[in-house]
């Protein structure tokens, strides 16, 4: 049901834009990159965190990690995972198909600035085994996130600055 919310979603805001529904799970990121035949860093996941009663989503590249102070200056507090089940009941996606189109709960969306490092990216649609392509700005804007940065560089980014 979560694809149909995202094909409903998408019909509105980004009609042009068709959701891939492949026969392999694509629930992880090293699944998803495989499955797309891109790199880790161009699959978008969408994290859910709890900020005290605030719940929001951080959608980052794929081979990024949440910095914790960068989170907890960014809101205020440290950050909390959603489970499995809150996440499933909240945003309507389960957990490998969590996605910022289609939310069963309006839910504020950030999107990392790790993102812009790409042109597109390939964020999941709703299910464990769908996705679509998407110039990472129109991503943004179609959902109205707001850039953030609380992630850690990836680790070859990082790697690179410290002998640059």
């Amino acid at each position: 049901m979560s694809v149909e919310s995202v094909r409903a979603f998408l019909a509105t805001r980004a009609p042009d834009i068709e959701i891939i529904e492949l026969s392999v799970s694509t629930a992880t990121v090293a699944l998803a990159a495989q499955a797309h035949g891109v790199e880790p860093g161009r699959i978008a996941k969408t994290l859910s965190l709890r900020f005290g009663d605030k719940v929001v989503l951080v959608v980052a590249r794929g081979d990024a990690r949440l910095d914790n102070r960068k989170l907890k200056a960014a809101f205020g507090m440290k950050a909390k995972m959603l489970d499995p089940a809150e996440v499933t009941e909240l945003t309507g996606h389960p957990v490998g198909g969590v996605c910022p189109f289609g939310l069963a709960t309006p839910l504020p969306v950030y999107c990392d600035i790790s993102l812009r490092a790409f042109d597109a990216v390939v964020p999941a649609a709703g299910s464990i085994n769908s996705a679509v392509r998407i110039d990472t700005l129109r991503m943004a804007e179609i959902v109205d996130a707001v850039w953030i940065d609380v992630c850690q560089p990836p680790q070859d980014d990082a790697r690179a600055a410290a002998t640059a």
